[in-house]
């Protein structure tokens, strides 16, 4: 059997020739034709960034060999990086479909923007390879839906970058509710950081640099009048390409909220978008600050919104938890040292995210945090733009994943008004 046919296979045992040497207590380095072969569609900041935490963490376990951007200058760094770190041998391409053709890879890391996300892993997973890809999951709430059931149709690893949860305070914090030590949930308040406004407006188009297809870069979604700061980490200020920072780390506390609460494949029944405000000039148009309420079949509520500090706090009748990065309090401290037993259930353990998904394309053991859970973890996000767009509160239905008794607001959640001949 083929490596690439023995990864694809699902529920496959694990070979000899693919164990890590450190499992089996030796010092060798793994051979390069039994790693893990990789390609990478967006080398920005935060794809180049993963290459280096894929070198760091597990090195001789991954080799990426290709490069997939529609920005010459980015693809060729990230070539170069490859390169330096494994060798001659990587490619780049263009258009991520040229990628994923390839039949030598076995896994894509998609760290695209956000409008992106959806249509690079359908591809890669159609084309049988594993994924780890960036949060939120998907820029549109159908693209998750669609995506996470292909997941499973075509029995792919996935792996949403939501890598707090391979932190040992998240980790710790979400046993503390699970096991109940802080009694009957109250509340729960989950922190994230404001959007972003400009003086910028946008409205008359930039020379576009050679090295950069915007069309192609555009993609699916409308194309606004080129600006070197509509591209390139800003774009996640425009709604056409990200969600603001609201959806940026909707994806890292409020999944680390759903964990504690053990709602990781539900969700609320309700939610009212509060106080949404945008920028009143520059290009920008997501929203400065905001509150997403959402109610939950506990009885409790789970408020998203920038008035609290980063990180999540759980409120419950007998004490209160609360993590962030690097820091974890709560009422009792003795729940949160690192040695205590906190009850009988046990957060999934991941040391390291990147290692958890090599892990899961080796051994086909589902990651820490699959393309399900990203969905849902981001879902009260996708609703509350529906809810302020309407100024009107939802009434959502977890198992069905729809809008109860408002045929216009599940259409406008359901709106994909993707341009050209791109489609799911």
């Amino acid at each position: 059997m083929k490596r690439r046919s023995f990864f694809k296979t699902t529920g496959a045992l694990v070979s000899p020739l693919v164990i890590p040497a450190s499992v089996l207590g030796r010092e060798e380095k793994t051979a390069p034709s039994e790693r893990v072969t990789i390609g990478l569609v967006g080398a920005g900041g935060k794809g180049t960034g993963l290459m280096q935490d894929f070198y760091s963490r597990c090195k001789d376990e991954v080799q990426f060999v290709a490069i997939a951007d529609p920005d010459v200058k980015h693809a060729e760094r990230g070539k170069q990086l490859a390169e330096k770190y494994w060798g001659q041998g990587c490619k780049t391409y263009k258009d991520f479909r040229e990628l994923c053709d390839r039949d030598d890879l076995d896994a894509v890391v998609v760290a695209t923007p956000d409008h992106w996300h959806a249509l690079a892993a359908l591809e890669a997973i159609r084309k049988g390879k594993d994924v780890y890809g960036e949060k939120p999951l998907t820029h549109l709430f159908r693209e998750g839906k669609v995506l996470y059931e292909e997941v499973k149709k075509h029995k792919r690893i996935y792996q949403v970058g939501s890598e707090q949860r391979s932190s040992v305070y998240f980790r710790i914090a979400a046993e503390v509710i699970l096991n109940g030590l802080v009694g009957k949930i109250q509340e729960v308040q989950v922190g994230l950081p404001g959007g972003e406004t400009t003086e910028e407006e946008g409205k008359v188009a930039q020379p576009i640099p050679d090295h950069l297809d915007y069309d192609f870069w555009c993609g699916p979604s409308h194309k606004l009048p080129y600006h070197k700061d509509r591209v390139h980490f800003n774009w996640r200020w425009s709604l056409a390409y990200g969600g603001g920072s609201l959806m940026d780390w909707i994806g890292h506390h409020n999944d680390i909220a759903h964990w504690g609460l053990g709602v990781e494949l539900s969700g609320p029944i309700r939610v009212e978008a509060k106080n949404f405000r945008y920028p009143e000039k520059g290009m920008y148009n997501n929203p400065v600050d905001y509150e997403v309420r959402s109610e939950y079949e506990g009885g409790y509520s789970v408020v998203i919104s920038n008035k609290y500090g980063g990180g999540v706090r759980w409120i419950g009748e007998d004490g209160w938890v609360r993590v962030s990065r690097g820091q974890i309090e709560a009422s009792n401290k003795d729940w949160i040292r690192e040695k205590t037993d906190r009850g009988s259930i046990k957060a999934y353990n991941s040391p390291d995210h990147r290692r958890n998904f090599v892990a899961g394309v080796k051994t086909r053991k589902e990651c820490i945090c699959p393309a399900e859970i990203g969905h849902r973890s981001v879902t009260p996000g996708h609703l509350s733009f529906v809810s302020d767009t309407l100024k009107r509160p939802l009434k959502w239905d977890p198992k069905n994943e729809m809008i109860v008794d408002d045929q216009e607001a599940d259409k406008l959640l359901n709106k994909l008004d993707y341009r050209g001949d791109w489609a799911l």
